[in-house]
């Protein structure tokens, strides 16, 4: 099988193409992974991979008919294939309810290089610090467990409407477990090329963490207050932003609908005056900064391919601001057009505490580590359910003196959002639950008096 640079796969697509329009997806991906149990580092590897989506679109007396596939590894002889399935699949459907002219332009810098690769020598500074980490955990009788995942996808997007756009996106992240004589404890980071992985500082917090939980306290059911850490606050904020389409919220589907029609838009949601904001420059978390869409949803538009992105507040000051909206719902809503971005940030007033000054000043409450397992149990209230995880604390006249059993929590992170009473100050986290799918997160840690913990989980 010959091979195809993305460029050139982009620009073999488009001259083959006998519809009216089309846009070309190309991906290149590079992976590379160390994984370690026991104090020991177990493998590595690296990975390639490419993918190639055609989106044909046929005009029709009625409208825009698209048609789309998506195939791994077209080496040069198949691209052709490729794009007559996508015309065909175009010609089997009717008309979308999502048409709207392409996107133009020309080509975006860059275009001609070569596509970004990441490769093992990305941990040539966290292997060392790994090495001196398993010694001390050894030497203090603890176990570390864990990963570091790093890759690198080069997206290329042409269309017959002369846009050329492409982004080079570094993704990784670091997730260390600790095990010893005070149960399990866990710490993760989120990164772009580890540079700023600072591996004595968690195993440090680790450490700290297992001798907390030396001593235990079984606690019941009931509602505790209690200090959520930043990766927990991510994965609860994640799950809202995620539910966060105006379309369904349009339709009466969600905990953003309005009652009696519309959407919540403009409706003050939060307590304190915390925003919730994504931006692709953002430092630190820069994302794609346009619209890649494979498939038109009720999320996405293929139509809407190479969108440019802004930053955008999704609540500000505590009030409902954006909704999650394609050029469709836009139209159906009223509401300005701001797309899904690649990145999540919760901030609240100036002068927010640490967590470790929140929990100074605790009188009787509950110091968590993170969450799993998080399943949606109604989304007209956006109720979630799931599970503590690695070390649950009891804090009692501002100190941790123990670590109490795990969990089942019920909780809404909207509901969450009005009973909030302190938020700490934002910090880069990385989201437990969630980490296969969104990393680039900063959040604050923060205080909920009256956290819903609906039973005790034997979960360890």
């Amino acid at each position: 099988m010959s091979v195809l640079g993305p460029q050139e796969a982009v620009e073999r697509a488009l001259s083959l193409s006998r519809s009216d329009d089309c846009v070309v997806i190309a991906e290149e991906s590079s992976t590379a992974n160390l994984r370690w149990a026991g104090n020991t580092l177990t493998t590595n590897g690296v990975t390639r991979s490419s993918r190639l989506t055609v989106i044909a679109l046929r005009g029709t007396g009625d409208g825009v008919a698209a048609g789309v596939v998506s195939r791994a590894a077209v080496g040069a002889d198949a691209v052709e294939d490729l794009v007559r399935a996508a015309e065909a699949d175009a010609a089997a459907n009717t008309p979308a309810e999502d048409a709207a002219p392409l996107v133009g332009g020309g080509a975006a810098d860059g275009w001609d290089d070569a596509p970004a690769e990441t490769g093992i020598g990305v941990f040539e500074g966290l292997a060392p610090a790994l090495g001196e980490a398993f010694a001390a955990a050894q030497a203090a009788d603890h176990r570390l467990y864990g990963f570091a995942n790093h890759g690198v996808t080069s997206t290329f997007v042409g269309s017959s409407a002369g846009l050329r756009l492409r982004d080079d996106q570094p993704t990784g992240l670091l997730e260390l477990n600790a095990k010893g004589a005070g149960g399990s404890a866990w710490a993760g980071v989120g990164t772009r090329d580890f540079a700023e992985v600072d591996v004595p500082a968690l195993t440090s917090d680790l450490a700290r963490r297992l001798a907390w939980g030396e001593r235990r306290v079984d606690l019941p059911a009931g509602r505790y207050e209690t200090i959520l850490p930043p990766s927990a606050v991510a994965d609860l904020m994640i799950y809202l932003y995620w539910s966060a389409n105006a379309q369904d919220a349009q339709d009466g589907r969600t905990v953003f609908s309005a009652p009696g029609g519309g959407t919540r838009v403009g409706e003050k949601l939060a307590s304190l005056p915390v925003t919730l904001a994504s931006d692709p420059l953002a430092p630190g978390m820069e994302c794609t900064p346009f619209v890649v869409a494979h498939a038109s949803s009720r999320e996405s538009s293929v139509f809407d391919n190479g969108l440019p992105l802004t930053a955008t507040d999704w609540i500000r000051d505590g009030t409902l601001t954006s909704l999650t909206q394609t050029r469709h719902s836009a139209r159906r809503t009223g509401l300005a057009l701001t797309p899904s971005i690649g990145n999540l940030a919760m901030t609240g007033p100036d002068g927010g505490a640490s967590l470790e000054d929140m929990v100074a000043r605790t009188e009787r409450g509950l110091l968590l580590t993170c969450l799993w397992y998080i399943r949606e149990v109604d989304p007209q209230r956006l109720l979630l359910t799931g599970l503590t995880r690695d070390g649950v604390y009891l804090v009692e006249d501002g100190e941790v003196v123990g670590a109490v059993n795990n969990f089942r929590f019920n909780e809404s992170p909207v509901d969450l959002l009005s009973r909030i009473t302190e938020v700490g100050g934002t910090t880069p986290t990385l989201p437990r639950e969630w980490s296969d799918y969104f990393t680039r997160a900063a959040m604050p840690p923060v205080r909920v008096p009256d956290f819903n913990m609906s039973t005790v989980s034997q979960a360890s």
